[in-house]
């Protein structure tokens, strides 16, 4: 059986549920995109193996269709304590702000890799995606082993050649559109300004490997997926189209700013996080991020109170507000009827050009 095969085999359409961490992506948006013929995705970064293997419980429970897994890679221990501290110190006014202390930036960087591999290779699931990098050869054959089907995020023909190489079975190709943080291999500060548009890196990646492609960025409509389908992925991915639905577990706030006219574009920062991320302009991002420096996942576990406190605050302004360049044109859609939406549209779309 071929490897498209193989991914054809996952949902009835080419529409996957991207995997937010932080909450959005829980058992139950996941479950109801399967339900309606899609892929759905849990997002294991930032919790702990044990809570992952519960919301995958939960899951099993709610859904008897297929699912992913997406893994945060462990990050290398490059950062600059110093710029660190030195962001902290611009940091203590928000602090001061929200009467909360700032994080301890040295609580770890690996997420918890090995743990959860351990736990996924022990009860598999029947996909797993990885970001901010690539595992080593034998952990993919260790999975591929254990019949589990590995996809690797990448942002560059680069990237995906060494994810071929080292044994993915497919690839997450993320354009410079998307919501969240890019997936890049290496954090490397003076490309900050350089990343690729999706259309234009899916026939990258296409004509440079043979994996098949899964693409993500900015995509929110079935319209979309017939562009990129074209272009050379097999399937699309859709993050914040499914951040606003009902079922998602992000915080009421997000999801209101998603489609709040003052709101009126995203960018690129490093200010919650220290790695590049695309979020909803707000005041946290115009204040800081030309000064954030390099730093995940540090920065992420110093501001994390502050963005707690933010929302607990119920102000927007200072929250991490992920979002992708087609933010406005999500819909208040439940994620089964989105789905359905998406498959129509992309139907529709191939028919007009037969």
């Amino acid at each position: 059986m071929s490897a498209l095969t193989d991914l054809s085999a996952f949902s009835a359409y080419p529409i996957v549920q991207a995997p937010m961490a932080g909450g959005a992506s829980n058992p139950q948006l996941a479950a109801a995109v399967g339900a309606a013929g899609g892929l759905g995705f849990l997002a294991a970064g930032y919790k702990t193996s044990e809570a992952m293997y519960q919301e995958i419980r939960q899951l099993r429970d709610l859904s008897s269709q297929p699912f992913g897994v997406n893994v945060f890679m462990p990050q290398p221990g490059t950062v600059d304590p110093s710029a660190v501290a030195v962001y902290a110190e611009q940091l203590a006014g928000e602090a001061a702000w929200y009467a909360t202390a700032l994080g301890d930036p040295d609580i770890g960087g690996d997420d918890a890799y090995d743990a959860k591999v351990a736990v996924l290779l022990e009860d598999p699931v029947p996909m797993v995606s990885f970001t901010f990098g690539c595992p080593e050869r034998s952990v993919l054959e260790a999975f591929a082993k254990a019949g589990t089907y590995t996809v690797v995020t990448v942002t560059s023909a680069a990237e995906a050649l060494a994810a071929q190489r080292a044994g993915a079975d497919a690839l997450c190709v993320q354009g410079v559109e998307a919501g969240g943080h890019q997936g890049t291999h290496r954090d490397d500060p003076q490309l900050d300004r350089a990343g690729v548009g999706l259309l234009t890196l899916v026939p990258q990646v296409r004509e440079t490997v043979q994996l098949p492609i899964i693409a993500a960025g900015g995509l929110m409509r079935g319209s979309q997926i017939a562009a990129v389908l074209t272009a050379g992925a097999d399937a699309a991915a859709f993050g914040t189209a499914f951040l606003i639905c009902p079922e998602s577990g992000a915080n009421v706030l997000h999801k209101r700013a998603i489609t709040d006219p003052v709101f009126s574009r995203t960018e690129l920062t490093r200010a919650f996080s220290g790695r590049p991320a695309r979020g909803l302009l707000n005041r946290f991002m115009c204040e800081h991020g030309p000064y954030a420096p390099p730093g995940y996942p540090q920065v992420h576990h110093l501001t994390s109170p502050l963005r707690k406190a933010a929302a607990a605050a119920a102000d927007p302004q200072g929250m991490a507000l992920w979002a992708g360049q087609g933010h406005r044109l999500a819909r208040e859609l439940s994620a089964g009827a989105l789905v359905e939406t998406l498959a129509a549209e992309l139907h529709a779309a191939l028919g007009a050009r037969a």
